[in-house]
């Protein structure tokens, strides 16, 4: 039993390694009280963001280990990366929807 709950601590540590995309939230606090330009910027960085998550996918030294060795792991970073992305674009739509009630 013990075994099991290492084994199982141990899974959940390394599944959590694999998967690093950063999934932000569509609404967070002061967005209403955002300028034009502080839109702008934040419209910016989740786009970063999306092209960070989207870096994860395809051959790196991360995947390729994963692929050997570790294949739930590999399954686990394109799933979050999915998610990572998702969330991305839904945060930039509602950016939008804000900077175009304030006629930005």
């Amino acid at each position: 039993m013990k075994n099991n709950i290492i084994l199982l601590a141990t899974t959940l540590i390394i599944l959590s390694a694999c998967a690093s995309p950063t999934v932000v939230s569509k609404y967070q606090a002061g967005d209403d009280s955002m300028d034009c330009a502080a839109l702008n910027y934040e419209i910016r960085r989740v786009e970063d963001g999306i092209a960070e998550a989207n870096s994860e996918k395809g051959v790196t030294g991360t995947n390729v280990g994963a692929a050997l060795f570790w294949w739930p792991g590999l399954v686990a970073t394109y799933v979050n990366v999915n998610e990572a992305v998702n969330a991305g674009n839904n945060r930039i739509d509602h950016l939008t929807s804000l900077k175009y009630k304030k006629g930005c």
